[in-house]
């Protein structure tokens, strides 16, 4: 069952990565070399990315020995996606057809099952709150990738985080808060991961 569930869930993962890219390409205004990196400045999907080939691996790996932590840490990135776009971003625009149907699965529909994927198979009697730090890794390196890209190329994926509209010290205190509510996620999965063990 884990492994149809994996194969299920990353294709529709994998189906939503790529009609993005190719949407993107075609509606395009810069060169591909730019619109392909502006592409993956996203963390909507580096996430999605992680989610797909995490899902992929899970069709082929031994259900023994499974280790704590992964699959939390990438439910946790994936919800973060699925809460800002729907509180903050989804507003913004109203995509149609293909563009909507790509959307909903980035932004809702993952977030959703990559959640149901980890309250079925992740090991979470070993979680811990000292696993935490080594979560904040990515987003933060995310953070300063595209701060420093931004700062070159004028482009920045997000308004929240854009420094030539709101100033450094307003893009990091919008960083600060979201890594607050990241920090607080955390814990209260391995709460509650604790509880389903007990």
């Amino acid at each position: 069952m884990k492994r149809t569930l994996a194969l299920i869930f990353s294709s529709i993962g994998w189906f939503a990565l790529i009609a993005q890219f190719y949407l993107m390409i075609e509606n395009r205004i810069l060169p591909i070399p730019e619109t392909t990196i502006r592409f993956f400045s996203y963390f909507t999907i580096l996430t999605n990315l992680i989610v797909a080939i995490y899902l992929t691996s899970e069709i082929f790996k031994d259900n023994s020995n499974r280790s704590s932590g992964n699959l939390t840490a990438i439910t946790i990135y994936i919800l973060i996606v699925g809460v800002i776009y729907q509180v903050i971003l989804r507003q913004l625009w109203q995509p149609t057809g293909l563009q909507k149907i790509v959307d909903e699965l980035l932004h809702s529909v993952t977030p959703v099952l990559t959640l149901f994927y980890w309250y079925l198979y992740e090991n979470k009697k070993n979680l811990h709150y000292k696993m935490i730090p080594k979560w904040t890794v990515f987003p933060l390196l995310y953070l300063i990738f595209v701060l420093i890209r931004g700062h070159f190329s004028n482009f920045y994926p997000y308004f929240f985080i854009d420094v030539n509209a709101l100033g450094l010290a307003q893009t990091l205190m919008n960083a600060f808060w979201i890594l607050v509510f990241f920090v607080g996620l955390s814990m209260l999965f391995i709460r509650v991961g604790r509880l389903f063990n007990k």
